[in-house]
């Protein structure tokens, strides 16, 4: 009898390497691989532009721990200001994230002009709601 064969080492390598490899890849395919691509701040033309500020709510976005909904102000076609107009309050929990995650998106859209803004890290479901509502403002805003 071959040595290999009587306690069939080989084989067990190869079913634990398969083994780690599916525990590794399983997570990953299960994960979406794609965003939404957001637009960017519709930019009027100077001869339609007009200098005043302009203020537009977003669509109320729902996520699994409520609502979400954004007001942007715009002014001369930039993005001035976003401030949340709903988000979830249920406890105390909620308000503490909150309160990190919607200051944090509120300085970073500005500075991108679009809603293409990071997940605040813990308000994954708060950052996605924020997206949602800062995209339907802006296109509400370019009609």
């Amino acid at each position: 009898m071959h040595p290999l064969r009587k306690n069939q080492p080989l084989r067990r390598t190869v079913l634990a390497c398969a083994a780690a490899v599916a525990v590794m890849v399983l997570p990953l395919s299960l994960k979406p691989h794609t965003n939404p691509v957001p637009a960017a701040v519709p930019q009027r033309s100077s001869a339609g532009a007009g200098t005043g500020s302009r203020t537009v709510t977003g669509d109320t976005a729902r996520t699994r721990w409520g609502p979400v909904q954004v007001r942007v102000t715009l002014e001369s076609g930039r993005l001035t200001d976003v401030t949340a107009v709903r988000h979830p309050p249920e406890n105390s929990r909620d308000q503490e994230i909150n309160a990190f995650a919607l200051s944090r998106l509120r300085a970073e859209a500005p500075a991108a002009q679009s809603a293409d803004v990071d997940t605040v890290s813990g308000a994954t479901y708060t950052s996605t709601g924020y997206r949602q509502s800062l995209q339907s403002a802006l296109d509400s805003a370019a009609r």
